[in-house]
């Protein structure tokens, strides 16, 4: 009796390639960007499982132009996996039928678009992960048939040298490949001799010389003259409640101006408070331009990174000791080994979000608006596996006495989740302390199988808002959650509910701290108190090392 076939997939991979060989003029990988519509054809399938790189930042925009304008009659129905649904050409892949299911993980600029085209019915989505989960999920269930990745450099055999850029190339490279899959790079040329070679060539199928390095979005620049008072004075908040009492050595900053204001007050703020050298020393942070400031005064020791940062990549290569860097002097970043570090060696994770329940629940997945949670679901968890201990871990650990019940009273360490944000959006009024989060509405709408939450309750540690700090840790129970959480919610269904002697309770036991409680004074929240208020100011602080994309500069 014949035994059963376990060669199916490395069969069917050389099939597909041997069918996109021709396209070579010299028989070789490297395939004429003008026949790069034709390698698809040739080695993707309808309904296969296609990634295709697109993180927060490196898009591989070549690739997903010409996938995006394939024929739907010959190429459809696919399940997409990717990180990030960040490009026009993401959204127009389900536009026209060639995408029918997605898997990702953020979203950033097409926020409203996934939405839209979800709820026309033209994308099934089947979860929003963190990012760890995702890359994991590509090792169990998720493994590509075919990726399309993005990198700097090739040469003949395929090797590619991604430079600043890595992110998720190696993750990719490496699921798709060791599974008989088929991997597609664009690069910007070939060349005889790499700088270094951070994918092999035994990993790559096929290489396009597109002509352009891959797109790189400036996620995380935060222009300093664009930071609010409110901002400001929230920053001042978090570090004297809650970065100065833990003394937070290793720590990562979620996307947006609340964080960056954190940033630029440890120079001045932070230093008069006492955190220089024993605070914020440590980050698992992609090369923030906020962070300069910071990093020339003294204050940072060590920074790895997910992905890269425009502009960022001569002040990186001259700061080696903060930086990973390559014997070649450019950045190496890594997404996959960054989440590792978020998830178990930092003390603390600040982000930001839409909206969030009377229970603490965050999300960011509204009506209008499917942004995803990128990395916060892992860098904001308290990983039950962790056993290296410090004072920040250890401190809020104490603090939690839930948790120390519910193993017996044996002492446990804990991870310090904030969220940051005012009470209602700043430029909208729109409240963000809600009774019932849309994230369950668009469950019960038959939209995803399980409500999408960012941050659940019971991970959070602190809330900080315009009103206050509610220290949700040190809340014994549910309801005491969820009266702290109604103590800073000011203006809002949630915070319409706070009752005064419940608060003032909660104020004497140290679970809400109003402003006054902690000597923060909102008079002295404004732009004078920040170490940098404009781009220049970077610009000059770096030693005209920082170069920021265009968009960022002004006459």
């Amino acid at each position: 009796m014949a035994g059963k076939d376990y060669r199916c997939l490395a069969r069917d991979k050389e099939t597909r390639c041997v069918a996109a060989r021709p396209l070579s003029p010299d028989g070789s990988k490297v395939i004429p960007r003008d026949k790069a519509a034709d390698l698809l054809y040739a080695v993707i399938r309808p309904g296969d499982r296609v990634t295709i790189e697109g993180n927060n930042q490196k898009q591989a925009d070549f690739l997903a132009r010409i996938l995006a304008g394939l024929d739907p009659r010959r190429i459809n129905g696919l399940h997409m996996v990717q990180s990030s649904i960040a490009l026009p050409e993401h959204i127009a892949v389900f536009e026209r039928g060639i995408g029918r299911d997605l898997d990702f993980a953020f979203s950033g600029p097409q926020v409203t678009e996934l939405a839209r085209i979800m709820n026309e019915g033209k994308v099934k989505i089947g979860a929003i992960h963190t990012y760890l989960e995702l890359f994991g999920r590509y090792l169990v269930d998720l493994t590509p048939r075919v990726s399309l990745i993005a990198a700097e450099l090739a040469d003949a055999r395929g090797n590619l040298f991604t430079g600043f850029n890595t992110e998720e190339t190696p993750t990719i490279a490496e699921a798709t490949a060791f599974k008989q899959g088929i991997v597609i790079a664009q690069v910007r040329e070939i060349t005889d001799a790499l700088p270094r070679v951070d994918i092999p060539g035994d990993q790559v199928d096929f290489v396009i010389p597109c002509g352009s390095s891959p797109y790189i979005e400036p996620l995380f620049t935060r222009d300093p003259a664009k930071i609010t008072e409110m901002q400001i004075f929230m920053a001042m908040l978090a570090l004297k409640g809650i970065y100065l009492p833990y003394m937070v050595t290793s720590l990562n900053h979620g996307i947006g101006h609340g964080t960056a204001a954190i940033e630029l007050l440890l120079p001045t703020y932070g230093e008069k408070l006492g955190l220089k050298g024993k605070a914020c020393t440590h980050w698992v942070l992609n090369p923030h331009p906020t962070l300069i400031p910071a990093i020339e005064a003294g204050f940072v020791q060590s920074v790895h990174s997910f992905g890269s940062e425009p502009g960022m990549e001569d002040y990186v290569r001259a700061r080696s000791d903060i930086f990973f860097t390559g014997s070649d002097g450019s950045m190496r970043s890594n997404r996959l080994l960054s989440h590792v570090a978020g998830l178990y060696a930092i003390d603390m994770f600040v982000g930001l979000t839409l909206q969030i329940d009377e229970s603490g629940n965050s999300s960011t997945a509204t009506a209008t608006r499917i942004a995803g949670f990128g990395g916060a679901p892992n860098l904001g968890d308290n990983p039950g596996g962790r056993r290296h201990v410090s004072g920040a871990w250890l401190m809020a650990g104490r603090e939690d006495s839930c948790s120390t019940r519910a193993v017996g009273g044996l002492p446990r360490g804990r991870k310090l989740v904030v969220q940051i944000t005012p009470t209602q959006s700043e430029k909208k009024g729109i409240p963000v302390f809600v009774e019932k989060l849309d994230a369950e509405n668009l469950f019960e709408q038959g939209f995803f199988s399980l409500p999408p939450i960012m941050l659940y309750g019971d991970v959070i540690t602190h809330i900080v808002t315009e009103k206050g700090i509610a220290v949700l840790h040190r809340c014994p129970n549910l309801s005491t959650r969820q009266a702290a959480i109604r103590a800073v919610a000011g203006d809002t269904p949630v915070g319409r509910k706070q009752k005064k002697e419940e608060t003032a309770k909660l104020r004497g036991e140290k679970i809400v701290f109003y402003p006054e409680d902690i000597g923060v004074n909102k008079e002295e929240a404004h732009h004078s108190l920040l170490a940098a208020r404009s781009i220049a100011d970077l610009v000059e602080i770096s030693g005209g090392l920082y170069k920021p994309p265009a968009r960022f500069l002004t006459d």
